[in-house]
C-alpha cells in the first residue's frame, strides 16, 4: 500500500478543500484546517497564496514529491509556450494520471499503486513506473490476469467521474487511447487550479 494512502484526506483538511470531488472528503462536514487553530482565519499574503497553489497541485495528482514536482516544472519552463500550460500537461502525461483519468483507479493513490505493482501495460508492455510520460496515441491497458479485481472493475464502471475527451476508454475491455496533451481548460479538476501561482511560487 502507497504510504500516502491512509492519509490522504489530511490533504483536503490541510489545504481547505475537496481536492478530487469525492463524497466522503472531511471538508464536506468541517470546512476549516485541523487542530485548535483550524478556525481561525487571517488573509494569506502573496507566498502564502502560491504556497497552496503548489500544494494543491502537488497533492491531486497524489502527493508528488517535492524533488519530482520541481523537475516537472523545470521541464515546463524549457519547453516552449506558456510555462502553467505546460507543467498542467507534463502532469497529465503521467501514467498514473491517465489511469485515473480513463477511471481505471478510483482515485489517483490508486491509479499509482496499479502502475507500481504492474497491472498496466502502454503499448503492450508492462510498465510499473507512475511517472512514466504516456505520448500521444498510445494504448494503455490493463494485463489480462488482472481484469477480474474488484476495484478496476468497479471503478470503471462508476458514475463519479466522467472520462474526458483526451483520453479514449472502452469500460468492457479494460483498454483506452491517449488521444492528445489537454490544456488547462480541458482537465476535470473539481476545484481551481492556479498553475500560474506555481510558476511565480518558483521563479520567486
Amino acid at each position: 500500500m502507497s504510504k500516502r494512502h491512509a492519509s490522504k484526506y489530511k490533504i483536503d483538511r490541510r489545504i481547505g478543500a475537496n481536492l478530487w470531488g469525492r463524497a466522503k472528503s472531511p471538508i464536506n462536514r468541517r470546512e476549516y484546517g485541523p487542530g485548535q487553530h483550524g478556525q481561525r482565519r487571517k488573509k494569506p499574503s502573496d507566498f502564502g497564496l502560491q504556497l497552496t497553489a503548489k500544494q494543491k497541485l502537488k497533492g491531486y495528482y497524489a502527493n508528488i514529491g517535492e524533488r519530482q514536482f520541481r523537475r516537472l516544472y523545470t521541464e515546463a519552463v524549457r519547453r516552449k509556450g506558456d510555462t502553467g500550460e505546460n507543467l498542467i500537461e507534463l502532469l497529465e502525461r503521467r501514467l498514473d494520471a491517465v489511469i485515473y483519468r480513463m477511471k481505471i483507479a478510483p482515485t489517483p493513490f490508486a491509479a499509482r499503486q496499479l502502475v507500481s505493482h504492474g497491472h498496466i501495460t502502454v503499448n503492450g508492455k508492462r510498465v510499473n513506473v507512475p511517472s512514466f510520460f504516456v505520448r500521444d496515441n498510445d494504448v494503455i491497458e490493463v494485463r489480462q490476469r488482472s481484469k477480474q479485481m474488484a476495484l478496476i472493475m468497479e471503478s470503471a464502471v462508476s458514475g463519479e467521474r466522467d472520462v474526458p475527451d483526451y483520453v479514449e476508454f472502452d469500460a468492457s475491455a479494460l483498454k483506452g487511447r491517449f488521444v492528445r496533451a489537454p490544456k488547462l481548460a480541458d482537465v476535470p479538476y473539481p476545484i481551481q487550479m492556479e498553475p500560474n501561482l506555481v510558476i511565480e511560487f518558483y521563479s520567486r
